[in-house]
């Protein structure tokens, strides 16, 4: 796997690269929602802090396998944590929202992040983008509110799950913005393997207080093993590969096809099928999105 993470260069443009890393990102991505549910009845704080955890120990060994030292300045500590404090949020943020809502429902929310990248992008790195894009973002919007407000069954319990989605969507955002400013910085394993550690620490306080030790078995143990080196592991890691070759924006909107994979394997495994209001807010959602590139 692009010589065990380390990402080897090639002919192609760091554009084309990125986009490559971030397609095969998307593959990894999409087992997240089915592994999630089969790892029940932990808690999202329980399963968050052990993927976290998992993808850490794995990197840091192929760091080791790799010659490579693990080495972080003093002076880059203090933000280390802030970047891990928020990756564990988005993790977090988003297994939680599983408990309350549908697939397609936290998938399609948290997948509306292309607008907090660009917007926190321009902000904190001054990368924008034309403003002809922004109708795309406002279509975006729209899908959401097609998705989550104008269908009968929704409830007050979905409410607290879009609500959590959109939480992940704003820290998805700003771990993306961390992962780009990091690209001359530190060595992808370094970063990822710190940050996905510190994150565990962080995401280990609420798993400590709310443990469940009578849902170990062993399904949920696999599902956390598949969480933490799919995912994360390799999917993530590639994802901040692709972070560091090309606009964060387009990086996160490729990202939004685990939007699809994620339901298309909710159907196969879980047979959780989306009703038309989810279909079409998810659609013009992704259309919107789609738009911010093109």
């Amino acid at each position: 796997m692009a010589r065990l993470l380390g990402i080897a260069t090639d002919k192609r443009t760091p554009k084309q690269q990125g986009l490559l890393y971030v397609g095969l990102a998307v593959l990894f991505f999409s087992t997240t929602p089915v592994l999630i549910r089969w790892a029940s009845p932990l808690g999202s704080y329980e399963i968050a802090a052990w993927r976290l955890l998992i993808a850490a120990v794995a990197l840091r060994i192929a760091l080791w396998l790799r010659g490579e030292s693990w080495s972080i300045p003093r002076h880059q500590w203090r933000r280390f944590v802030l970047y891990g404090l928020i990756t564990g949020l988005h993790f977090l943020f988003y297994i939680a929202s599983l408990t309350y809502t549908t697939i397609a429902h936290s998938l399609a929310i948290v997948y509306t992040a292309p607008i907090f990248v660009t917007l926190f992008s321009a902000l904190f790195l001054h990368e924008s983008i034309p403003r002809r894009k922004w109708g795309g973002i406002a279509l975006a919007v729209v899908g959401v509110g097609i998705l989550a407000g104008f269908q009968p069954q929704f409830t007050s319990r979905m409410l607290m799950g879009d609500v959590l989605a959109l939480g992940s969507a704003i820290m998805f955002g700003l771990y993306s913005v961390a992962g780009r400013s990091q690209r001359n910085q530190s060595s992808l394993l370094t970063y990822a393997t710190t940050i996905y550690g510190l994150a565990a620490l962080w995401a280990a306080i609420p798993a400590a207080l709310t443990f469940t030790p009578h849902g170990y078995n062993w399904r949920t143990v696999l599902s956390l093993l598949g969480l933490g080196l799919l995912p994360l592991g390799l999917g993530h890691t590639l994802y901040n590969a692709a972070l560091r070759r090309t606009h964060a924006t387009y990086v996160n909107v490729i990202a939004t096809q685990e939007v699809t994979g994620g339901i298309l394997l909710g159907i196969l495994f879980l047979g959780e099928i989306p009703g038309p209001n989810e279909i079409v807010g998810a659609a013009v959602t992704l259309l919107g999105i789609l738009l911010v590139v093109l």
